[in-house]
């Protein structure tokens, strides 16, 4: 079945800095790609050093005049994340566009950050949490654009507040979809105190739909030696066109919300074909389990005592 294309426009970057969690590979360094080649300064924080600059590489490759640099990140450890707010912050620079996008799936066994939390809860928010509050100063110098990057999974689940870390029993999915569920909540809680306090930072959220991306390959950091069955099975469905988004289309949500003019804080951007699987991006009514302000509320105020790093109070 033939395909038709699918793309937005990104408009003009020329003069704003950007940074981009999770570029190394996948859809992250497709963002990455596409900001780089409007004229940003793009600062992929990385864990593995030599991916990074495979990631560089490559973007250099489509985008030979691309202003591009690495920063050492790893989200599962506060110490990394405020190691790399702190250099930021002496750096002084203004950032204007920051897409989240980093995240785990799924490791068949239970696993921890360096901190002690459930490696999807720990790495997929608290460290995305933490780091926004390291950065929000140099945000705040840009008016920045925060874009957090969730999945289907936001749509499925629950927080299990008398569990967070799931010492007493683990299931990988239910774990990823409660990740992804605080993730969205703190995205949007941060838009709302962002226009109490005058902080002059719009954020949103955005969501790829349902395509082959590398979520689900083989990841032996996480304990997965080979590609699960279902990405194959999405892998099949994608390139036959039925219904799926590609690799391509996946990274267009997240663009499209951190850069397109028409897109605001606040909101909730995915693919527009049916089911929110895959097709162009649009804007779409967040998930109900994204719409509670006491839970947003909730989330927050125990992101800060988890993590030990605050928000200003105004």
């Amino acid at each position: 079945m033939a395909r038709r294309h699918i793309d937005i426009t990104v408009p003009g970057l020329t003069g704003k800095r950007a940074i981009v969690t999770g570029a190394s590979d996948g859809m992250g360094l497709g963002i990455a790609m596409r900001l780089a080649a409007a004229g940003a300064e793009v600062l992929l924080p990385v864990r593995n050093p030599s991916k990074g600059q495979a990631a560089i590489a490559a973007i250099r490759q489509e985008a030979p005049q691309a202003n591009v640099s690495l920063g050492q990140l790893d989200l599962a450890s506060l110490d990394s994340v405020a190691a790399l707010g702190e250099r930021l912050r002496e750096e002084g620079r203004p950032i204007h566009i920051l897409v989240n996008n980093a995240g785990v799936m799924t490791p068949p066994d239970r696993q921890t950050t360096v901190d002690g939390f459930e490696l999807q809860f720990g790495t997929n928010h608290l460290g995305h949490f933490a780091l926004v509050a390291h950065l929000l100063p140099l945000l705040r110098a840009g008016h920045a654009r925060v874009t957090s990057q969730l999945s289907v999974s936001a749509n499925r689940g629950s927080i299990n507040w008398e569990d967070l870390n799931w010492e007493r029993s683990y299931g990988g999915m239910k774990a990823y979809s409660q990740s992804k569920i605080a993730f969205g909540l703190f995205g949007l809680e941060l838009d709302r105190r962002s226009r109490a306090h005058g902080w002059g930072i719009t954020s949103n959220l955005s969501h790829p739909g349902i395509a082959p991306t590398n979520l689900l390959a083989a990841r032996p950091e996480v304990g997965r030696d080979k590609e699960t069955t279902g990405r194959r099975l999405i892998r099949a469905l994608s390139a036959g066109g039925v219904l799926l988004g590609t690799v391509e289309t996946a990274k267009l949500p997240a663009l499209y919300a951190a850069t397109s003019a028409e897109a605001q804080g606040g909101r909730f951007y995915g693919p527009s074909g049916p089911g929110h699987l895959g097709g162009p991006p649009a804007e779409q009514k967040p998930y109900s389990r994204l719409t509670g302000t006491e839970e947003a509320q909730r989330v927050w105020r125990v992101s800060q005592e988890l993590t030990k790093v605050h928000f200003p109070l105004s």
